[in-house]
């Protein structure tokens, strides 16, 4: 975005944000671009020198990609048009249209099959799959950066607000690596629940964040346990459940964590009667975050795609969870299946 105004271009940019990365050129040289360019945003004074020296500049540098140019101007009249295409204008729109619909309206000369919801949804899963390499990596000697956890959050609740679970995990399936399938989708199961049960945006994003480090613990798993193709025996399975306990350790080491991050990290996989790991908590003891997410967790691993089972449809899931009476809060596993209702046909999508 290439502006002289950078207060009417401050919302723009959160607008431009949900759906790409975007950087901010002032009408200063020099100054280079960094990586490849998709679009571009004028949103300058034509008559001043600086502004028209700058798209001169800008012109040079992106010689070699030509990506759209949207021009916001302050006439419409043919002669401001006629300048504006002088420097390269692909389209142009009066100054103070909706900052959405000028992301829209960009969108569309980049990808004119997508739409913006797409280009939402997939940016935030785009995000929260980088976010989860990079934690899964720290994890791995012992600590996360809840700083870059907190920034990955956005994108996802705007996924989900936006486009709904059924476009979340239309990309959630493409994803290979069972570990990170499982984190995005116990993340958009999450979300979609938090906002069904109309959480503040505060909450959602809590919610969020719990959801994604949850399984945090796993990067201390070795990874023939993680990704065997088959049952896990006696031994395994022992390890495997060690996930919970060094996931809050992981946490507890990184400093700064939420206590109940904490909480939900370490005890996600309590039951209300006690059957629970690591601590065999019950009851009262079992916060109502951890009983969220683990409903939400526990219905991921059913409709999951494993090599050694056949993904449960959606019906199914849910009668499995009914079934769970005692283990789980019986209000919310309904609240929870009213609030995936409108998705049952596409979550069976995953057996397909």
């Amino acid at each position: 975005m290439v502006t002289d105004r950078p207060d009417h271009s401050r919302s723009l940019k959160s607008a431009v944000e949900r759906v790409a990365e975007c950087q901010i050129v002032v009408t200063v040289q020099p100054w280079s671009l960094t990586g490849p360019v998709l679009g571009v945003i004028v949103d300058v004074v034509l008559s001043r020198p600086q502004s028209r020296a700058c798209l001169t500049w800008l012109t040079q540098q992106l010689k070699s990609q030509s990506p759209p140019i949207l021009f916001l101007t302050e006439s419409t009249s043919s002669s401001a048009l006629r300048e504006a295409r002088a420097y390269g204008a692909s389209a142009c729109l009066p100054l103070y249209t909706e900052p959405r619909a000028v992301v829209a309206a960009l969108a569309r000369l980049i990808y004119p099959n997508e739409t913006v919801t797409d280009l939402i949804v997939r940016r935030g899963a785009v995000c929260t799959g980088r976010l989860l390499d990079d934690m899964f990596r720290t994890a791995a000697a012992g600590a996360v950066n809840m700083t870059m956890v907190e920034d990955a959050l956005d994108p996802v609740v705007n996924a989900i607000q936006e486009g709904g679970l059924t476009r979340w995990l239309d990309v959630v399936w493409e994803h290979d690596d069972a570990t990170f399938q499982h984190c995005l989708l116990v993340a958009g199961l999450t979300v979609a629940f938090s906002q069904s049960l109309g959480m503040s945006k505060a909450d959602q994003h809590r919610m969020a964040r719990d959801a994604l480090v949850h399984d945090v613990g796993k990067a201390q798993i070795p990874l023939e346990i993680l990704n065997k193709p088959g049952i896990l025996d006696t031994d395994e399975m022992a390890l495997m459940r060690t996930h919970a306990a060094l996931g809050y350790d992981i946490l507890k080491a990184s400093g700064n964590c939420d206590p109940v991050a904490l909480a939900v990290t370490r005890h996600h996989h309590e039951m209300l009667d006690g059957s629970g790991y690591p601590d065999r908590l019950s009851s009262d003891t079992i916060a109502d975050p951890i009983r969220l997410l683990t409903i939400c967790d526990i219905c991921a691993a059913l409709i999951e795609r494993r090599s050694y089972k056949v993904p449960y449809a959606s019906e199914e899931a849910m009668r499995i969870l009914v079934g769970m009476s005692g283990k789980l809060e019986y209000g919310l596993v309904q609240a929870f299946g009213k609030a995936v209702a409108s998705q049952e046909s596409y979550l069976n999508r995953a057996v397909a």
